[in-house]
C-alpha cells in the first residue's frame, strides 16, 4: 500500500507539472499523436483491405486455366475442359466468359461477366454493380443502358437489377450478361471461352493436379487460388508502404526531437529536478516521476492517435488517402469495411513509438538527479 501511495503520489505530482509546460506538452502530445494516426491509419486499412480481400476470394476457384499467345492471354477452346475433367481429383470444370469494355460516356472501364448459374439476366438485360447507373446518371432498375464497341454499333440493354452498395467492393463495376449477350456483343465464336475454372477436391493434391495438368496441356499456363491471393496482398503492401514512407517522414522528426530531448534537459527542468532533491526528494523518485511523465505523454498520444486512426478507417472510410490504398477509377466503390485490426502491427508500433521516447527521458534525468543540487539549479 505504502508503494502504491508512494506511486499515485508522483503521479498527481507529474500530472500538475505537466499542466505547468501546457503549451509545450500539448505541441508534443500532437505530433506524436499525428505520427501514430499516419501510421497505424495506413496499417488498419492495409489489414481490412487484406481481410475483404481474403473473404472475397474464398469462394474462388481452386484452379484457373488460361491460354497464352505471344505471351498474352488469348480465348482457350473448350476442348480443354474434357482434358482438364479426365484428371483425377478435378471437379465442376467450366468454362468462362468475362472481359472489359472501357464506356466512352462515363469514361471508365467495366468488368463484363457471363455469371456462372444464378443470377443469369435474361437476354436483352444486365445486372449492373452501383457504380454503373451511378457512372451514367441511372439510378433506378429497369432503365435502358446503352453500349458501343466502335463507330455506328448502338446496344440497348436494360438494367434487370443493381447489386447494393453492400457489395460495392467486388460488384462496383460489374456488368452481367446472358451467354448469348456476351457472344455477339464481344463477337466471342462458339466453342471459345476467355479461361477455365475448375475446383480440386483435396487441396494438398493441387501442385500434383497442376504438373499433371502442365504435361498435358503445355501451352497453358495454370492460376492457383493461392497465387491470386499473394499477388493480391503483395499489392496491398506496396501500396501500405506509400502510406508508411510518409508516415516514415513525420516518425523521422519525432526521433529528432527524441534525441534532441535525450542530449539534455532545458534550464527550466534542471532546476525544478535541483530544487526536488534539495528538498529531500531520492534519485529514484525523480526518475519515476520523469517515466511518469514520458509515459503519460507517449502512451496518451499513442491511444489519442489510434482512436482517431480507427475512427478515420472504419468510421468515415479513410477518406484522406483511400485512393491511394484502393486504386485510382473513375467507377470509385463505396462500401464499408469491417473493423479488422492486426494485433502484432500494431504492438511493433507501440514499441516503435513509446519505448523511444520514454528512454529518451531518462539519461537526462539521470544525470541531473545524481549531480549536486545546488549545481544543477544554477
Amino acid at each position: 500500500m505504502k508503494a502504491l501511495r508512494r506511486q499515485r503520489a508522483l503521479a498527481d505530482y507529474t500530472l500538475a507539472a505537466l499542466g505547468r509546460r501546457k503549451v509545450k506538452n500539448l505541441a508534443l502530445v500532437g505530433v506524436f499523436s499525428l505520427v501514430v494516426f499516419l501510421l497505424a491509419s495506413a496499417m488498419f486499412f492495409a489489414s481490412a483491405l487484406r481481410h475483404e480481400a481474403s473473404a472475397a476470394l474464398e469462394g474462388a476457384p481452386d484452379l484457373i486455366v488460361q491460354h497464352l499467345s505471344l505471351g498474352r492471354q488469348g480465348m482457350i477452346s473448350e476442348d480443354r475442359i474434357a482434358e482438364l475433367e479426365s484428371i483425377r481429383g478435378v471437379s465442376k470444370v467450366r468454362g468462362r466468359l468475362w472481359g472489359y469494355y472501357y464506356d466512352r460516356v462515363s469514361g471508365a472501364n467495366y468488368t463484363v461477366m457471363v455469371p456462372d448459374g444464378g443470377q443469369m439476366p435474361p437476354p436483352g438485360q444486365v445486372i449492373v454493380g452501383e457504380g454503373i447507373p451511378r457512372a451514367r446518371g441511372l439510378d433506378w432498375e429497369g432503365a435502358p443502358l446503352f453500349l458501343s464497341r466502335k463507330q455506328g454499333d448502338l446496344n440497348r440493354f436494360d438494367i434487370a437489377q443493381i447489386y447494393s452498395s453492400d457489395s460495392a467492393l467486388l460488384t462496383a463495376d460489374l456488368l452481367l450478361m446472358n451467354e448469348a449477350d456476351f457472344r455477339a456483343f464481344f463477337s466471342v465464336p462458339e466453342g471459345g471461352y476467355t479461361d477455365i475454372a475448375a475446383r480440386v477436391r483435396n487441396a494438398n493434391e493441387l501442385a500434383t493436379i497442376i504438373d499433371k495438368a502442365t504435361s498435358l496441356m503445355p501451352d497453358e499456363r495454370f492460376v492457383s487460388r493461392d497465387d491470386i491471393a499473394r499477388t493480391y496482398m503483395k499489392l496491398f503492401d506496396w501500396r501500405e508502404g506509400l502510406m508508411v514512407a510518409l508516415g516514415a517522414m513525420a516518425m523521422l522528426a519525432f526521433a529528432i526531437f527524441a534525441a534532441d530531448k535525450a542530449s539534455g534537459l532545458s534550464a527550466e527542468e534542471a532546476r525544478e529536478i535541483g530544487i526536488l532533491k534539495a528538498i529531500g526528494w531520492d534519485t529514484r523518485d525523480v526518475i519515476a516521476m520523469k517515466l511518469w511523465e514520458g509515459g503519460l505523454v507517449s502512451v496518451g498520444a499513442f491511444l489519442l492517435g489510434a482512436v482517431a486512426a480507427y475512427a478515420h478507417v472504419f468510421w468515415f472510410g479513410a477518406s484522406l488517402f483511400a485512393p491511394v490504398l484502393k486504386g485510382w477509377a473513375v467507377i470509385y466503390p463505396d462500401f464499408a469495411l469491417a473493423p479488422v485490426i492486426d494485433g502484432a502491427q500494431l504492438v511493433t508500433l507501440f514499441l516503435l513509438t513509446v519505448l523511444p521516447y520514454a528512454a529518451a527521458t531518462v539519461v537526462p534525468v539521470w544525470r541531473a538527479a545524481s549531480a549536486d543540487p545546488d549545481a544543477v539549479m544554477r
